[in-house]
């Protein structure tokens, strides 16, 4: 990938594995100094001391999305110790328990919209107010292919992605005139354990779900590859869009192969 973030500040949400964790190395890889938040504190911690034993400028912070003051308190840091905010990727996020649209509990119901969409909410409101000071910024949302079409079993999950895809684009549409740009990926099934998690850690289902949501024989995408698709939307010219990841057509939209 030819990219430079030298000089350049970025955050990651749920940054202790999986999607977060490979967008975090992507930018420290690209040279930017790199906060990872996780609500787990002592996986992110651990992934950020790896960075920086290979050379790299980054920090860990625990975070709860959920939380706006541990949201809000995240930014600060992040301006504090590398002393601005250039680029966010947020990420964390979680499964609904499966279970059809009547059978799902209230109480999944708040989990999955607190974390999905009112995270990623609270995420922008802090990260575009201290981008809005700076005058320049990019953020990139991760929403799913499930907010391009639906998939039963999941319904808060699912509404909670098209959500997301709705707060980026408006937020895209009010923050350009500031000099930040606003998009979000659709990732299919990606190599992470939360997707493991939904197939109860069944290799042969976990095969049969990604050969069947990408409509051709292959494996799931590795986070890496996401990890890079992100850093790069970063620093693209793109706003406003939600970009699809893989190469399917679902429902008229059209998702690129990586």
């Amino acid at each position: 990938m030819n990219l430079s973030f030298e000089n350049k500040v970025a955050l990651v949400t749920g940054a202790a594995s999986g999607m977060g964790l490979a967008t975090a190395q992507a930018f420290a890889e690209a040279g930017a100094a790199v906060v990872l938040a996780d609500v787990r504190e002592d996986a992110v911690k651990a992934e950020a001391q790896k960075l920086v034993a290979t050379g790299h400028k980054a920090t860990a912070v625990r975070c709860d999305v959920s939380d706006d003051a541990q949201v809000a308190a995240t930014v600060d840091r992040a301006v504090a110790e590398f002393g601005r905010l250039d680029a966010a990727f947020n990420n964390a996020g979680v499964m609904a328990r499966i279970a059809p649209t009547a059978d799902s509990t209230r109480e999944d119901w708040d989990r999955v919209i607190g974390i999905n969409l009112r995270g990623v909410w609270s995420s922008m409101k802090y990260e575009l107010r201290q981008m809005e000071r700076q005058g320049s910024g990019a953020i990139v949302n991760n929403a799913s292919v499930g907010a391009l079409t639906g998939n039963p079993g999941i319904a808060s999950y699912i509404a909670s992605k098209h959500g997301v895809v709705g707060l980026t684009r408006t937020a895209a549409l009010e923050y350009i005139k500031h000099g930040i740009r606003v998009n979000a990926v659709n990732p299919g099934l990606i190599d992470t354990q939360i997707a493991r998690d939904v197939v109860s850690g069944d290799e042969q289902a976990y095969a049969e779900n990604s050969e069947a949501r990408s409509h051709r024989p292959r494996g799931p995408t590795r986070g890496d590859r996401l990890g890079r698709a992100v850093a790069l939307q970063s620093r693209g010219q793109l706003r406003g869009r939600s970009r699809p990841h893989r190469g399917r057509r679902d429902d008229g939209a059209v998702i690129a192969p990586p």
